[in-house]
């Protein structure tokens, strides 16, 4: 499928969906917040695909937010924007059975830290950085931020990260818990390949029920966990790949999972 405001490509079973808006720094739009949603639905449907990585066009910027020069002016609904474009968006990534990742090749501000955020792991360049500015044009953060940040950080820190509305570099992110990766701008594409491969070969049933434990877990209590592990692991455990996995281990070699 073509798009106006998004690259979608697959290879080596990554599929990478690109924002391309590098003149407005990958600012979202409704155009391109659509554009998103849609090639990510893509990506969930494609067969040759098993891991989905976002990132941003040029090496300026991964998504600088809301494109607010795009709106300057306009009488809309921000409730109503965050009801169609970025609450969806969210809860999107959130379900969709194959991992995330972002590549951070640059700044991601605003709607852009909470996509970070939302996927399931992030690589960022060492000139990479994050920034909650929401506070900062007088309105509270957006696009799952809030959620994020109170359950990957202490009460006041996640306070003051949210309220300063200040550039945090993508090293102090990394310390913070927010990012899982920081490397030289020159080695960002060899490690997200890396790790994308890592997770192409993992058996993708029991890595998308482990996910949605994940985020059940944030808001569960051990009981209920306890349960869910026990009903999900029935349902990995009748999967073909466990058996290529104990197979796998029983002949000394690697697995080839199916998703089956």
């Amino acid at each position: 499928m073509s798009y106006n405001s998004l690259i979608y490509s697959v290879e080596n079973r990554v599929a990478t969906l690109t924002l391309n808006r590098p003149e407005r720094f990958n600012a979202f739009n409704d155009e391109l917040s659509y554009e998103l949603m849609d090639g990510l639905k893509q990506a969930r449907r494609d067969p040759a695909a098993r891991v989905i990585v976002i990132t941003g066009a040029g090496d300026k910027a991964f998504c600088s937010g809301q494109d607010l020069k795009d709106i300057a002016g306009q009488k809309r609904s921000l409730g109503e924007s965050v009801e169609k474009r970025y609450a969806p968006l969210v809860r999107l990534m959130q379900n969709i059975e194959k991992p995330i990742i972002a590549r951070v090749n640059g700044v991601a501000a605003g709607a852009g830290a909470g996509l970070v955020l939302a996927a399931d792991l992030s690589v960022a360049s060492e000139t990479a950085s994050l920034v909650f500015a929401f506070i900062n044009i007088g309105l509270v953060p957006d696009t799952g931020t809030t959620w994020q940040l109170a359950n990957r950080l202490p009460p006041h820190k996640a306070f003051e990260i949210a309220t300063r509305g200040e550039r945090i570099s993508a090293t102090e992110a990394f310390g913070l818990g927010l990012i899982n990766r920081v490397v030289p701008a020159d080695q960002l594409d060899a490690e997200v390949a890396s790790l994308a491969a890592v997770y192409a070969d993992k058996p993708p049933v029991a890595l998308f029920l482990t996910k949605k434990m994940l985020h059940k877990a944030a808001t569960a209590t051990l009981d209920q966990m306890l349960l869910l592990e026990q009903y999900y692991q029935e349902i990995a455990g009748n999967t073909e790949d466990y058996a290529e996995g104990v197979n796998a281990f029983v002949e000394k070699r690697a697995p080839v999972f199916q998703g089956k």
